[in-house]
């Protein structure tokens, strides 16, 4: 593991260790296995991964859950650089099939909340039975919407990071460790 990482123009140090982060999903995956634990071959659980950045924790989840589910994926994006642009953008939409059915979103990270208040309202419109939230990371000091964030494995300041999924101008995203940007 580096102390400090450069993509593109921009240095960043270390921030979270895999270790810790690999912990977190497993608390996670434990409180999920509790409550999908009435699941069944019929009526499996969606777990829809936000491309791009929830790949990472989505697949370690997954090697942690032990209840029926299928995988489904949908692409929304409202990033440019290190900023969020206020504009959530469907790239690749939910998939069919979502009638009565109940679905976990897996986010890398929340912040702001736009793109999860965009995908509830999708979700609402495919008329799911359930919808949860479930991210690896939360920037409490600027999430301000109502949607419930119903599993949180870490929480983060207001920092720009990169690392486990995150990325910074689509570099970043298979470092094994968290680097948050150096100032």
């Amino acid at each position: 593991m580096l102390e400090r990482i450069t993509l593109h123009d921009k240095t960043f140090r270390l921030f979270i260790k895999n270790e810790e982060i690999e912990k977190a999903i497993d608390t996670i995956a434990e409180r999920l296995n509790s409550d999908y634990a009435n699941c069944t071959d019929e009526d499996p659980a969606i777990l829809l991964c936000t491309l791009n950045g929830a790949v990472i924790f989505a697949a370690e989840l997954l090697k942690r859950l032990n209840f029926p589910l299928m995988l489904k994926a949908c692409k929304l994006s409202s990033y440019a650089g290190t900023c969020t642009t206020g504009i959530v953008k469907t790239d690749v939409p939910l998939p069919q099939h979502l009638e009565g059915r109940r679905v976990i979103i897996v986010e890398d990270i929340v912040d702001t909340g736009g793109t999860i208040v965009t995908l509830m309202e999708q979700l609402r419109e495919h008329k799911v039975k359930d919808a949860k939230v479930c991210t690896l990371l939360l920037k409490k000091d600027v999430y301000d919407k109502d949607v419930i964030l119903d599993y949180v494995a870490m929480e983060v300041p207001n920092l720009f990071i990169v690392g486990f999924g995150l990325d910074y101008n689509e570099l970043g995203r298979n470092i094994k460790d968290i680097y948050v940007l150096d100032k």
